[in-house]
């Protein structure tokens, strides 16, 4: 910024040797312009800032609660397909049980582990450019989630997968599903052992749902003047 301005100011020595207008007057209107340009900047960058962190805010508080994934169709951990495939014959042979207290149990998971995003989710956010964050303001409802997204996405399945790890060992997840999967390689014809890492799979569909509902979040701040909810906000994204 500090460039732009100098560079201006080398303009407008310039245009004062073929014009008549003052050079106080072009002087201080350049350096006005690039205090406007420079307060503006600053505005969008910390507006974007404060939409993410009250989106990812309100995402936590919403899926870390009890039912935040089980009780939501759309985020809902539902069984790994190939299991899903030999659902009807599991529950035929009295497993239904079973595959609920399974599903029951990896959303429970998922929803002890979405508070963990936290402190990842602020380090990016603080680390944003005010490039990033202008390109982004001007970008689609849910521009900001997808940059976020590229930027954690690894490192929060890495945070992830130890604490769901714990988390399913409280809620025995990964003994129900070896349950399910003895039980589906004993059905004449059609069992088969699945090999599956139960805990990779509970923690990217954990981290699924917590970016789809951040994307919504975005989404609202960007499109619902009532979601706006502090004055940089309303400023910002008006």
């Amino acid at each position: 910024m500090k460039k732009n301005v100098f560079l201006s100011v080398l303009l407008v020595l310039f245009l004062c040797q073929h014009a008549h207008a003052s050079f106080l007057d072009l002087l201080k209107e350049t350096l006005n312009t690039a205090t406007r340009t420079q307060t503006d900047t600053g505005k969008v960058d910390l507006g974007l800032k404060e939409a993410l962190n009250v989106g990812i805010k309100n995402t936590i508080t919403y899926l870390g609660k009890k039912d935040g994934y089980f009780g939501n169709a759309a985020v809902k951990i539902l069984l790994p397909e190939k299991v899903r495939k030999l659902e009807p014959a599991l529950r035929g042979i009295g497993y239904g049980q079973k595959i609920d207290e399974f599903t029951l149990s990896m959303n429970r998971a998922a929803e002890k582990a979405a508070p963990l995003a936290a402190d990842i989710f602020s380090s990016a956010i603080a680390e944003m450019s005010f490039e990033d964050a202008n390109k982004i303001l001007r970008g689609g409802n849910t521009a900001a989630t997808e940059d976020l997204k590229s930027k954690t996405y690894n490192k929060l399945l890495d945070k992830f997968q130890p604490e769901v790890r714990k988390a399913m060992s409280e809620y025995q997840v990964t003994q129900q599903y070896d349950a399910l999967n003895a039980q589906a390689q004993s059905i004449p014809l059609v069992g088969q052992a699945v090999n599956l890492d139960v805990n990779h799979y509970v923690s990217s569909k954990a981290l699924d749902g917590l970016f789809l509902i951040l994307s919504k979040e975005e989404t609202n701040i960007r499109t619902n003047p009532q979601a706006r909810v502090t004055d940089l906000l309303k400023e910002v994204f008006k």
